[in-house]
């Protein structure tokens, strides 16, 4: 037996193995629980291969687990799933595979299990461990992915040229595993990626964001991204991003590379929060930056209003990228619009009508603002660093105080356009916005108390500048 089988925590490997034994069948767990084993790493979802039928062992696994058991066969691709509460089985005979130029989806025969191995996309994800009971825990180990994940490098099992090009989404996944486990990937394998890169064309967009999805959610999504501008691919699937890259010099004065900074700021929330949508507000908080970059002679490289044609930018990427177009980019692009606003809230005077607006403005999604506004102050000049994080904290204060004081997050203005209406006998118009805006004004400037006596009165004083008096009925 390996030395790794004595890390298995879950009896449901002899399990299989006794239901594949009354078969007379050869069975072996496969690919990402056994690299995970060796990680120390849970796996919920378990692979298993076998020589013949993977669905028939399936569903003698399924009869002997029984209670509260799913069982799920894909006749047409030969695979067979059984799921008990959060515990995932895939069952598939051992098959090898053929590939044509224009697709990623192969024709696949019944093989060996050498053959199906030797088919999968890294050595780390192609080891086998014999469930049998007569072999249990045998490791079969053709290309050397026990070396491999001790040496952490990613590498693939055939020529990397063949395997990216047969199915380029590896590519991607060489990518996502290398940032998942801070792993290396193998230099003639990076290579292959850089001279494949072109082939990412026939991947489907939902295919790809799904693997950028994962990168996202690692603890350092930084090396991804760093790893998708390397060989290329990051120009083919995000050109707007791409476009971030490099410094540009006039008169002897360059900007910041917009697309380290914003790396640097992404890997900054990640520390921070598990929320991936805050991640992807990280990462396309500065994206409009290459669109609005000018030279000024005064005063060098401005990138003026960059905030606002970013969050504008937000709906077209997501919509390219297949990403929900729901509150989930809504959220995305108002943390683009803001980001600016609590550093500007600094270098201005931080006054308390500024403070509520932004409160306001912000909702719920205020803190989620604060930890990109935070992760946003970088510099290589340390003292000023020091001063912009001493002045953040400073706004932060007021932001508590004011809310505790005036209860101003998500504050619908205590008289409202129903009552405008009744109060002057108006129907519907301009004159009732016009009305209700001023009094909202009026409460975040603190003119006014953000209660309802005191901002009917304001309503009366602001309509009577406009020539409206209340209706009889109100008067009596």
């Amino acid at each position: 037996m390996h030395h790794i089988a004595e890390r298995i925590t879950t009896d449901i490997y002899r399990k299989v193995g006794l239901a594949a034994d009354s078969l007379n069948r050869e069975c072996y767990a496969v690919g990402g629980c056994v690299r995970d084993l060796f990680l120390q790493r849970p796996s919920k979802d378990i692979d298993f291969v076998t020589v013949g039928s993977g669905i028939e062992v399936a569903r003698e696994v399924a009869s002997r687990i029984g209670k509260g058991v799913h069982l799920s066969v894909f006749r047409t691709y030969g695979t067979a799933q059984v799921r008990r509460g959060d515990l995932e089985l895939e069952f598939v005979g051992a098959r090898r595979e053929s590939y044509s130029r224009d697709s990623r989806n192969p024709i696949v025969e019944d093989g060996t299990l050498e053959e199906d191995l030797s088919r999968r996309d890294f050595t780390i994800n192609a080891m086998a461990l014999c469930v049998n009971a007569s072999r249990y825990g045998t490791l079969i180990d053709l290309f050397g992915g026990e070396d491999d994940l001790a040496r952490r490098i990613i590498r693939t099992p055939l020529d990397p040229d063949i395997t990216f090009s047969d199915d380029p989404l590896r590519m991607m996944r060489a990518i996502r595993f290398a940032t998942q486990l801070d792993f290396t990937i193998y230099e003639p394998t990076f290579e292959a990626i850089k001279r494949n890169a072109g082939r990412i064309t026939i991947i489907t967009r939902e295919r790809i964001m799904d693997e950028l999805m994962k990168i996202m959610k690692s603890s350092r999504p930084s090396i991804g991204w760093k790893l998708l501008a390397q060989t290329g691919l990051l120009k083919l699937i995000f050109p707007e991003l791409d476009a971030m890259r490099g410094v540009e010099t006039v008169k002897g004065r360059g900007h910041k590379d917009n697309f380290f900074h914003t790396l640097e700021v992404l890997d900054k929330v990640a520390e921070n929060s598990d929320n991936v949508w805050l991640r992807w507000a990280a990462l396309l908080h500065d994206i409009a930056k290459p669109v609005t970059k000018r030279w000024d002679d005064n005063i060098g490289w401005t990138f003026h209003n960059h905030n606002f044609v970013g969050s504008k930018m937000v709906p077209r990427l997501f919509r390219k990228m297949k990403f929900p177009l729901n509150e989930k980019m809504k959220y995305v692009a108002k943390l683009v619009e803001l980001h600016m606003r609590p550093i500007a809230l600094v270098e201005d005077e931080v006054t308390d009508s500024a403070v509520r607006r932004l409160i306001n403005d912000a909702g719920d999604d205020i803190e989620d603002l604060m930890t990109l506004c935070k992760a946003d102050i970088t510099s290589k000049n340390a003292e000023k660093v020091k001063r912009h994080l001493a002045n953040f904290e400073h706004v932060r204060q007021k932001m508590v105080e004011l809310e505790e004081r005036d209860h101003i997050r998500n504050y619908q203005p205590p008289v409202d356009g129903q009552e405008i209406m009744e109060t002057f006998g108006l129907s519907p118009c301009a004159t009732v916005g016009t009305i209700k805006q001023a009094i909202k004004n009026a409460i975040l400037d603190g003119e006014v108390a953000n209660e309802h006596d005191a901002a009917y009165a304001y309503m009366l004083s602001i309509a009577a500048t406009l020539g409206l008096m209340p209706v009889a009925s109100n008067q009596e």
